[in-house]
């Protein structure tokens, strides 16, 4: 009996001591895994910074390769914003691309001469205006009140003019008679002296008179332009592209700023103005010139090919950015071009 308890003891299987094996498994395997992370990732580090390192490689041989052949240039950001210059080869489709922004050369932001208070405003963002239409109105009220004011002024100047007129009218036989008898004899000379001071008084006051109504008549003049001008007209055709102003706000063309003192009325832009500018590198500046064609692709439209030509080439440089401004000019007309918008300009044919 002992033996055979003895054999199935050493048959048993010992589950304690498979748990402790596994446990001191597990303990091991997170340590292991952290390793094997932390290694991955150094070669993943080390790869990356040798493929950066030959794309770094590579982009410096084909700028250098650009720039040893002419085919490619940078321009710094323009004043309207960022633009660039590609020069392509002559045999391509364009010369010479850069790109810019719609700019109007006839804008005006409208106000009055005269400060006032706003009384009607015609216009609103998009209204399209023509030359002379009325756009808005001030209150006339105290200005026709200085020229009622200037006018009675002016008529009592002219009161006075009559009155000097007479006087020299009265003083000028007496001069002429007494000067007759002082010549023949039969006036002293003191007597001659005073009919002369009265005659040369009643000719200055006359002078001055007249000066006064000429002051006056400048007066009348002034006081009935201001009155006009509290009728605010647009300068040119175009479209309003700003409001300024609301009825009952104070307008004036000498505000400082702050307040609630507006400067004008609205923005008129005449859109038959709208030209593309853009910066060109003064490393391609040779193969742009005025007359030269060219096609403006819109940023908004970028399919659409616009017909232009160069207008004229700025004839400064910007040290700064080592860039020429050039005017590019549309050949067609279009509502969707507007002011402010991206463009890009590709410059057709060979150079001058």
């Amino acid at each position: 009996m002992d033996e055979r308890t003895k054999l199935l003891d050493e048959l048993r299987i010992d589950r304690k001591a498979e748990r402790d094996a596994g446990s001191v498994q597990s303990g091991s395997h997170p340590s292991r895994l952290l390793g094997t992370l932390i290694a991955v990732l150094l070669v993943a580090l080390l790869v990356t910074v040798g493929l950066y390192w030959r794309w770094q490689v590579t982009r410096e041989a084909r700028i250098a390769s650009g720039s040893a052949s002419g085919t490619t240039a940078s321009a710094a950001p323009s004043a309207v914003g960022t633009a660039s210059s590609t020069a392509a080869p002559v045999s391509g489709a364009s010369l010479l691309d850069a790109s810019g922004y719609v700019v109007a050369r006839r804008q005006a932001t409208v106000s009055a001469t005269v400060p006032g208070r706003v009384v009607e405003v015609l216009i609103d963002e998009g209204t399209k205006v023509t030359s002379g239409q009325v756009i808005a109105r001030l209150d006339d009220q105290p200005y026709r009140l200085a020229l009622e004011q200037v006018k009675s002024q002016a008529l009592a100047a002219r009161a006075q003019l009559s009155a000097a007129q007479v006087a020299y009218d009265n003083a000028q036989p007496i001069y002429e008679r007494n000067q007759k008898q002082r010549t023949a004899g039969f006036l002293s000379a003191q007597d001659f002296d005073n009919a002369k001071a009265a005659f040369d008084a009643a000719r200055t006051a006359l002078e001055v008179q007249r000066s006064a109504v000429a002051v006056a008549d400048a007066g009348v003049a002034a006081a009935q332009r201001n009155l006009t001008d509290t009728v605010i007209r647009a300068p040119f055709t175009g479209i309003v592209t700003y409001k300024g102003a609301q009825p009952g706000e104070i307008v004036s063309p000498a505000a400082a700023g702050g307040g609630y003192t507006r400067t004008g009325i609205g923005t008129i832009v005449d859109m038959d103005s709208l030209e593309v500018e853009v910066d060109v590198s003064e490393n391609f500046i040779t193969r742009v010139h005025p007359g030269q064609s060219a096609t403006v692709r819109l940023n908004a439209y970028p399919d659409w090919d616009i017909p232009a030509s160069v207008i004229a080439v700025i004839p400064t440089a910007d040290r700064s950015k080592a860039t020429v401004k050039v005017r590019v000019g549309f050949k067609t007309r279009d509502a969707r071009i507007l002011p402010e918008m991206g463009a890009r300009v590709a410059f057709q044919g060979a150079p001058a």
